[in-house]
């Protein structure tokens, strides 16, 4: 069973910077993509970032020029680098891998924002 530990999640000012971590418990083959997504209170869970084995990217119009994801294949890890951040980026983030094509979740770590 594949764990995925997320790290990085704080308090910080409007235009300020974090960086999220998520790390496989275990060295993983086949994991067909890795990303993030995030849950604002009263909200749905919306992707943020996704990117793919082959290395293409998505990100959330909302996110666009501001986050950034990367991924260290060596150790398992997918990073969201989120700059200029708003208050409306407050939300619970949780780290996604599909893992020949399922899908496993971080428990989740909370970005808050203050205006």
């Amino acid at each position: 069973q594949v764990q995925l530990v997320e790290s990085g999640g704080g308090l910080v000012q409007a235009g300020g910077s974090l960086r999220l971590s998520c790390a496989a418990s275990r060295s993983i083959f086949s994991i067909n993509g890795m990303g993030w997504y995030r849950q604002a209170p009263g909200k749905q869970r919306e992707l943020v970032a996704f990117i793919m084995s082959d290395g293409k990217t998505n990100y959330a119009d909302s996110v666009k020029g501001r986050f950034t994801i990367s991924r260290d294949n060596a150790e398992n890890t997918v990073y969201l680098q989120m700059n200029s951040l708003k208050p409306e980026d407050t939300a619970v983030y949780y780290c996604n891998f599909i893992i020949r094509f399922r899908q496993y979740w971080g428990q989740g770590t909370q970005v808050t924002v203050s205006s």
